[in-house]
């Protein structure tokens, strides 16, 4: 039966994103800790939770000096991903989760960005997740190397890892199918200077590939949500 979701939240308050939506309408209760507000994160080896979602926002991985909540959180996923339970992480909570296991973060050499629409593909390995090449929304400075012992499942031009997993627990998504268009709507609103950064997709063009492909993103998620959690709920 569906139990609890540890949501941990990067940002000041929560958004009504098709993650958080999904497990709702599945039964699950959500436990929301917002990280950066200086909200505790549980003990893993003692947490009622069934899976936990970290997922992404402004911030570097590496800011972990400046920001000791990112430590925490990497502690945390460490701690949660060691007893195998299930973990899914967004953006930034996917640099968290490679950080944690030895994987690098950085900018990309060329200062490019991702920022928009851009195109993904299976690995070999990836394709029973990703059957075929997608289109997907992106908003991130940063990319992750897969760590040693993942598996990267998906690829793409600018960073090469899209999505990664670390045995058969956790997962790491670097681009955003949990992101509605009002959402990123929003995103545009307070941050559209970044438009204009090396590699961004103007935003008319995105909202042309978000009316072609937010539909068959969000398709995509309700499967990989239902293969993520299914074996467990």
């Amino acid at each position: 039966m569906p139990g609890k979701a540890l949501l941990i939240i990067q940002m000041d308050k929560a958004r009504n994103d098709r993650v958080a939506s999904w497990l709702g309408r599945h039964g699950y209760d959500l436990d929301y800790r917002f990280a950066a507000k200086g909200e505790p994160l549980p003990d893993p080896a003692t947490a009622d939770h069934d899976l936990a979602v970290v997922y992404g926002g402004p911030q570097s991985a590496n800011d972990t000096v400046e920001k000791p909540y990112l430590q925490d959180e990497i502690d945390f996923i460490r701690g949660w991903c060691d007893r195998e339970r299930p973990l899914l992480g967004l953006c930034l909570g996917a640099q968290l989760l490679g950080k944690a296991y030895g994987g690098q973060v950085g900018p990309h050499p060329d200062g490019l960005n991702e920022i928009g629409y851009a195109d993904i593909a299976p690995t070999a390995v990836g394709r029973a997740l990703i059957p075929g090449p997608m289109r997907v929304f992106h908003w991130h400075t940063e990319g992750v190397e897969t760590p040693p012992g993942g598996e990267r499942l998906a690829e793409g031009q600018v960073f090469p890892n899209q999505a990664f997993r670390l045995g058969d627990h956790a997962y790491g998504l670097q681009f955003h199918p949990e992101t509605t268009v009002e959402i990123f709507s929003t995103w545009i609103e307070e941050a559209g200077h970044m438009l204009t950064w090396p590699g961004a997709q103007p935003k008319d063009a995105i909202f042309t590939d978000a009316k072609r492909h937010d539909p068959d993103l969000a398709r995509w998620l309700d499967g990989f949500m239902q293969g993520f959690v299914g074996p467990r709920g």
